[in-house]
């Protein structure tokens, strides 16, 4: 019987749950396609530029970087951001985990 492939460290990263310290938004590979928005509507929208920004408690929106005891919606599963993040066709959001490790991209 042959052995399961090995996943790499990158894979078995984002397969298992963590908590996320700081969302970022890079407005220069942002080109407005409102995936993240779609994904998680809490935490992105589309400002005037056609740029996702992140929902900031007492109503600031910008492309961060954000900590996560700032966003607007706290209680945002992990699952849900990463799905945002994934979800952006030129990766321009970045998530980062409470040891200061980009977990995606």
């Amino acid at each position: 019987m042959e052995a399961a492939p090995a996943k790499d460290a990158k894979e078995n990263s984002l397969a298992s749950p963590r908590e996320v310290k700081r969302v970022i938004v890079d407005r220069n590979l942002c080109i407005g396609a409102g995936s993240c928005v779609v994904a998680a509507p809490t935490v992105f929208e589309l400002n005037g530029e056609n740029k996702a920004v992140i929902k900031q408690q007492g109503g600031v929106k910008n492309s961060g970087p954000a900590e996560r005891e700032v966003l607007e919606d706290q209680a945002i599963p992990y699952e849900t951001l990463l799905a945002a993040a994934q979800s952006c066709p030129t990766k321009a959001i970045i998530i980062v985990d409470e040891q200061g490790t980009q977990i995606y991209p």
